[in-house]
């Protein structure tokens, strides 16, 4: 028994990974409860181990009594003696119990107790282990996959890779090297679960403190990440040292790092811009690769802004489905309208005068209506408006339109939230429902334009790749990008 159980000592601590101290407790526990189904009490059993733990024995402590009236806890003066002649009634005596006295139900009870306390134990050491790493990069492997969730091989545990935290473009196969951020570590009956993500923006910031040691030792700092996983990422960086380019520090000699960190997001583009404390600088660099002639600020209550290109640079400040100028949005916590030079020049500036008096006399213009985004409305929390947009809620109407089930289901949003931003919205934008008869009534007027243009056959032609369109679009059915007809709307 004491060779089996040293056995069993050893194989917990390697196997396991137990603490050698937890897994002593372990095995006394099992013995007292095995000794306390066998006698009806553990208050008198001892549990001992030698100093190289190669053994474990009880006892059971016995006081020395003339005349016993409980077998279990006393034991008679004669019977003592021949244990011990030095024995005296009042004395305690250690009885040594051979487990084998042990019937079939009491160790059928302490294996259950001991395997019970060996998971628990293990349960609750893994947790304290992965918990701390929360926010922490991990490698695994891919196992198996089950409606869309991939189950991950961590070593000690297994991980879950949900659908929703996996990038578009990413595709595995079984055994793949999979590296991932540790988002969540909960305890439950089943076991531990450890959730992983590769959409998360912290990703992107602990996979750039991997590749660039300036990123780790604080010299060049992340001002912010905003990412559309899979497609796009742009990182705001500063240095905290005039002799060190942030930007130059990241890309690395010849790209090879921000090459590194490309082909561990599975080819996403990633702009690496510098952070500015001034806006117009800030949203210029923002816009990149575009390059930006001028930004005016229209209203910086508001944080709106104008950002003026060459024609040439229009569609790539917009990016494919507006992805370019959402993003800048995004890291900026700016509304930027892009303009080309041309555009900018036949704005009618008479219009911008009378959105100032129609704000003067609390009055809504279709030009505020426009950009009627959740961003524009004062005392938004930032975090809230980056929540919503990875809901792809961007606009007001876009979360009028949504039910209480839908809003509750989004993760991360409480009643709390909820009610902060209902009651911002119904203080600043109360009139659209007001105007909601004219609405309709443009979009009559709007219906019979296109009406009359098709009877006429007019047709007009995307400015990027040639394809046909008309008046009514707002992005080219083609080729996806953004389209504008404002000055046709001012006229």
């Amino acid at each position: 028994m004491a060779s089996d159980m040293s056995e069993a000592i050893r194989q917990l601590v390697q196997d396991r990974g137990i603490s050698e101290e937890l897994v002593l407790k372990t095995i006394e526990n099992t013995l007292l409860a095995a000794y306390k189904r066998r006698f009806g009490t553990a208050d008198n059993a001892v549990v001992r181990f030698n100093d190289d733990y190669t053994k474990v024995s009880i006892f059971a402590k016995k006081k020395i009594v003339d005349g016993v009236y409980d077998p279990v806890c006393e034991i008679d003066l004669e019977e003592a003696r021949e244990l011990d002649p030095e024995a005296e009634i009042g004395d305690e005596l250690l009885i040594e119990i051979d487990p084998k006295e042990f019937d079939r139900v009491a160790v059928q009870s302490a294996k259950q107790t001991a395997h019970q306390s060996i998971r628990e134990i293990q349960k609750d050491s893994l947790y304290s282990e992965f918990k701390d790493k929360v926010g922490e990069i991990i490698i695994g492997y891919y196992q198996r996959e089950r409606n869309g969730t991939i189950y991950v091989d961590l070593g000690k545990v297994e991980g879950i890779l949900p659908k929703k935290y996996q990038s578009p473009r990413e595709v595995y196969r079984v055994n793949d090297r999979i590296k991932a951020l540790i988002v969540e570590v909960t305890k439950g009956p089943t076991g531990l679960q450890v959730v992983l993500s590769r959409t998360h923006t912290d990703f992107v910031k602990a996979i750039f403190e991997l590749e660039v040691p300036e990123i780790y030792d604080k010299t060049v700092e992340i001002h912010k990440i905003v990412r559309e996983p899979g497609y796009r990422t742009k990182i705001a960086v500063y240095s905290n040292r005039d002799d060190v380019d942030p930007v130059g520090a990241c890309v690395g000699l010849k790209g090879v790092r921000i090459q590194a960190i490309i082909k561990e997001l599975e080819g996403e583009k990633i702009d690496i811009l510098k952070y500015d404390p001034d806006p117009r600088r800030f949203i210029k660099n923002a816009l990149s690769p575009a390059e930006v002639k001028d930004v005016i600020i229209l209203d910086e209550a508001k944080r709106q802004a104008l950002a003026i290109v060459a024609d040439s640079q229009f569609s790539l400040a917009i990016g494919k489905t507006g992805q370019n100028v959402r993003l800048a949005n995004r890291l900026v916590d700016w509304n930027i309208d892009v303009k080309t030079e041309s555009q900018y020049e036949e704005m009618d500036i008479s219009s911008e005068s009378r959105r100032a008096v129609s704000q003067l006399f609390g009055e809504e213009g279709s030009y505020e209506e426009e950009f009627s985004r959740i961003a524009d409305l004062p005392n938004v929390k930032p975090e809230l408006v980056d929540l919503l947009l990875e809901n792809d809620i961007e606009y007001i109407e876009d979360f009028l339109a949504l039910s209480d089930e839908e809003l509750a289901n989004i993760k991360g949003l409480t009643e709390q939230d909820l009610a902060e931003l209902r009651k911002i919205i119904e203080e600043n934008v109360e009139i659209i429902e007001e105007d909601d008869d004219n609405y309709q009534e443009e979009m009559v007027q709007e219906e019979a334009q296109e009406a009359v243009s098709e009877e006429i056959e007019e047709e007009y032609q995307c400015p990027e790749c040639g394809a046909k369109i008309t008046l009514d679009m707002t992005s080219c059915p083609n080729c996806g990008i953004g389209l504008s007809f404002e000055y046709e709307d001012q006229e």
